[in-house]
């Protein structure tokens, strides 16, 4: 029997953990899972645990010299010397690095499992989302990449057409090199600009390599971009393409570092905002792909105010019972934030007031204002892929 999703969740996820005063801690997913306990999420979901993954699967994206030397560093940190992008301030060593690492990529990869075999219509694995980690090294607080081992379980059970929107302020760039030159994958990302982010990358000239041009997809936003003007850039330029390439199934990373009170990059989005990205791709994908949908987290860096709010959402669209922005949040998760953080938690799940909502987004058919670094970066990213796909530059 189908059930409506399920979400990969299990305490040892914690365990993936870069030590005191490092940005991505692990207190922010035990928060995540304690809010979908108290808004009654969980209960409207198959909430699944993993062991981590085995190392053939991780050679399915990543070299075996690499595993190979993470392994060794899981078991002796004093080893890592930064050659393999481990032992560095991003990525520092810990004992048990690779098990915790691997046990994120297996959740991902359930998650597609269980969406492709129809087990559930949607999966969501907010543990998940490593979309920095490339072939054959860490980075970005990265280590495996989990979202391009979930694509490839899928390309290896004979899906023609994956399509990946990443909505994260980096640019998704590992994802995007793994499959740089395959026309089976479609990688979208919505990014802050690389002239002001790490990593430095995801051009609207980047477009895909030989054999597989207008499968990378780049809208590089200026620092600073609002509500609304992010959503546009969803909605004008990786809502089109996506139609355009007719997945079999949609992949979706939801990292939450866009909110504007993340520490580590310059955008001014709303929780509010964040939910109508989720809400955005949760249609798209009953749209294109008869529902068929994985969405995982990644960045965020508000580690007890935007984090555990946007992934709850996102977990709670997934299960059909979407979660009113105006919800008040229960006492005793404030109470337990206050506990592990000093500040007590938010008192409710959005940020904006009654009358700033809905959150208005300008249809591209209303016009291209050339005066906005927004619109800018949406046309670039439109003019280099737009003709390869057959749609309208100006008006689609």
């Amino acid at each position: 029997m189908t059930t409506q999703a399920c979400a990969i969740w299990g305490e040892d996820f914690t365990r993936y953990d870069f030590g005191p005063g490092h940005p991505m801690a692990p207190v922010r997913l035990d928060l995540t899972a304690r809010l979908c306990r108290e808004l009654g999420v969980f209960d409207q979901v198959d909430v699944v645990d993993v062991a981590p993954a085995t190392d053939e699967v991780l050679h399915t994206v990543h070299d075996p010299e690499y595993v190979a030397a993470v392994r060794a560093i899981s078991e002796d940190p004093t080893v890592a010397d930064g050659r393999w992008g481990i032992g560095t301030d991003d990525v520092p060593a810990f004992a048990g690095i690779h098990e915790s690492s691997a046990r994120i990529v297996l959740g991902s990869i359930e998650a597609a499992r269980r969406v492709w075999t129809g087990e559930a219509e949607h999966g969501v694995n907010f543990t998940g989302g490593m979309h920095h980690a490339m072939r054959d090294r860490a980075a970005g607080f990265c280590v495996y990449n989990d979202i391009a081992a979930a694509i490839a379980w899928l390309l290896d059970q004979g899906v023609e057409r994956v399509a990946y929107v990443d909505v994260d302020v980096h640019h998704g760039d590992g994802v995007q090199e793994i499959f740089y030159e395959d026309p089976r994958v479609l990688t979208v990302s919505v990014h802050e600009s690389g002239r002001t982010l790490f990593p430095g990358t995801g051009w609207p000239g980047d477009t895909g390599g030989a054999g597989a041009e207008g499968t990378a997809v780049n809208v590089a936003l200026p620092p600073g971009v609002t509500d609304g003007p992010w959503l546009r850039a969803i909605t004008a330029v990786a809502a089109p393409v996506v139609r355009a390439f007719r997945p079999q199934i949609l992949v979706t990373q939801h990292g939450c570092d866009t909110h504007r009170e993340d520490p580590l990059a310059h955008m001014a989005i709303s929780l509010d905002a964040q939910r109508q990205a989720a809400v955005d791709m949760h249609r798209l994908a009953h749209e294109v792909c008869d529902g068929r949908w994985v969405a995982v987290g990644g960045g965020g860096y508000d580690v007890a105010g935007a984090v555990p709010r946007a992934w709850t959402h996102l977990t709670a669209i997934a299960a059909h019972h979407p979660v009113p922005a105006a919800t008040e949040i229960p006492m005793a998760w404030r109470e337990h934030v206050e506990l592990v953080s000093g500040q007590l938690g938010p008192e409710r799940m959005g940020d904006l007031d009654d009358k700033d909502l809905p959150i208005w987004v300008q249809p591209w058919a209303m016009g291209y204002n050339p005066h906005s670094g927004v619109d800018r970066a949406i046309m670039a990213a439109r003019e280099a892929v737009f003709p390869l796909h057959g749609l309208d530059v100006w008006y689609e």
